[in-house]
């Protein structure tokens, strides 16, 4: 089973074939509703489907599709009281299935529940006060293994499901797990892991004869570094710094050697609902390395990862106020002896853009530089132009700009419409085809800034889309940013 657009090029229809007779492929559910459904599991005698229709990061449903005669039944979600629902797999016995839920808790937890209409989930992780995620079964039905993002950093477990007893896989590195697979024989657990030193790698942890039973996890592989020392790269902390009313953060710093103090690159995810997590990344080993900067991932509110209460923080009328979070964090960095707090600069991409436009309305007194990569800078001309597909699930998050009140109110909070409060020197990154972001939002505010005679460099790719994916676009990027971090920063390194 797998989803694809060959009907009309748009909807995420569910096709399944059989792989020997691709020719034959049917169609068994037609996305009409314009949101995501993903195939999870077909039940053994390949009648039965279980799919995933995905509305937001905090509504979706778990379906039961009769591939025959194309009836649904819906195991989980939908109603008054949105919640998140991903079935994972049917149970051995076929009276039930194993989903991803966060009904009746803040975090996704691993549960189980009855095939039977109207059943309610058996939550099995319910003392993991994290999200699970990365759910496997083996094929033999007798294992089954998961990951817990706790605190933005990945925990294995394996259970066994008879029981329901798990048992965590103790020496992990810091890092981010995914791709969890059985072996066919089911002896060995293959997954990807992703460090922040080092690049996804493919991992083996031998299993022992008891579900709960495990042995040495095995690196099989060495993703090429570009002959650069892995020994060498930063391996980021993790801290919480309290915000204006009294919550706490978390932030992800790569520091780099020696006493400081050093200027910082504070990196604002996108999404938003996103995290920020301890994964490689080229950009910041490069930054530390080159630039002898600090670089801070704060995980502000409306962040994934830190339960439902705080995804929806920054919500409708609640949307700057993720943004003073990133007020707290300049507070943080002004605590800190071995950062300075007068050399920071801002990067950000998608909704992330627009956090570092935010930021340069209110903070730019205390900002040396600002990067916005593909960002929203009105978002009442961000919905209206954004691609229709996805134009209903963004009002879910930011807003629906056709209520009088949120209208105005998305209309004072845009940064578009405060470009006289910016003084920070800016760097502007845009795709000329982007779907998501138009490129309408980078050039209206380029020519705002300019109107006024603000310093703003921008980069407009026009064979790109959401973000640069041409090897030879982000090279050139890299390479502007660099020289604009160096110009602004004042002080930075410019001789590594």
């Amino acid at each position: 089973a797998y989803k694809s657009t060959r009907r009309d090029g748009k909807a995420n229809d569910i096709w399944v074939m059989d792989p020997d007779q691709p020719d034959r492929a049917e169609m068994a559910i037609e996305a009409d509703d314009g949101f995501l459904w993903v195939p999870a599991e077909l039940s053994r005698d390949g009648g039965r489907l279980l799919v995933q229709n995905y509305v937001s990061v905090t509504d979706s449903r778990a379906i039961m599709a009769d591939i025959d005669d194309g009836t649904r039944t819906l195991l989980a979600g939908g109603g008054e009281t949105p919640s998140l629902n991903r079935p994972v797999a049917f149970d051995d016995a076929g009276e039930g299935f194993w989903l991803i839920t966060d009904q009746g808790g803040e975090f996704n937890q691993l549960a189980w529940q009855s095939l039977v209409p109207g059943a309610a989930p058996e939550i099995v992780t319910s003392d993991i006060p994290w999200d699970i995620s990365n759910v496997a079964i083996s094929n033999n039905r007798k294992r089954m293994a998961f990951v817990a993002n706790e605190n933005g950093n990945s925990r294995l477990y394996l259970m066994d499901p008879a029981t329901r007893a798990y048992r965590m896989v103790d020496k992990m590195p810091t890092g981010v797990a995914y791709g969890l697979r059985f072996s066919p024989d089911d002896r060995n657990l293959g997954l990807t892991l992703n460090l922040a030193n080092a690049p996804s790698d493919a991992y083996v942890l031998k299993l022992g004869r008891g579900p709960l039973k495990f042995g040495r996890l095995v690196r099989w592989t060495e993703s090429e570094v570009g002959g650069l020392a892995a020994k060498e790269f930063v391996v980021p902390d993790l801290v919480q710094y309290p915000s204006f009313d009294g919550r706490e953060v978390p932030a992800w710093v790569h520091k780099p050697r020696g006493e400081g103090p050093h200027p910082v690159i504070i990196r604002v995810h996108g999404g938003p609902e996103g995290q920020a997590r301890p994964t490689f990344s080229t950009t910041y080993q490069f930054w530390v390395a080159n630039l002898g900067a600090a670089v801070i991932q704060p995980n502000v509110r409306g962040s994934t990862g830190y339960g439902k209460t705080y995804v929806g923080l920054d919500n409708g009328f609640q949307r700057e106020d993720s943004v003073r979070d990133i007020g707290a964090l300049l507070d943080w960095i002004e605590t800190q002896p071995d950062l300075d707090a007068s050399r920071v600069a801002l990067y950000g991409g998608s909704y992330g853009g627009y956090m570092v436009l935010a930021s340069a309305v209110h903070y730019s007194d205390r900002l040396s530089a600002v990067i916005d990569n593909v960002g929203i800078s009105n978002f009442v001309s961000f919905l209206e132009n954004t691609q229709d597909y996805r134009r209903d699930r963004r009002r879910q998050e930011y807003g629906d700009e056709r209520d009088p009140e949120m209208r105005a109110h998305l209309e004072r909070i845009s940064p578009l419409n405060n470009v006289s409060r910016i003084t920070v020197p800016m760097f502007i990154v845009q795709g000329q085809n982007d779907p998501r972001v138009p490129v309408t939002e980078a050039t209206q505010m380029v020519e705002a800034l300019r109107e006024r005679g603000q310093s703003v460099w921008f980069m407009n790719a026009l064979n790109e889309g959401h973000g640069y994916r041409k090897r030879e676009n982000r090279d050139i990027m890299q390479q502007v940013m660099t020289m604009f971090l160096r110009q602004h920063l004042a002080g930075a390194d410019t001789t590594r």
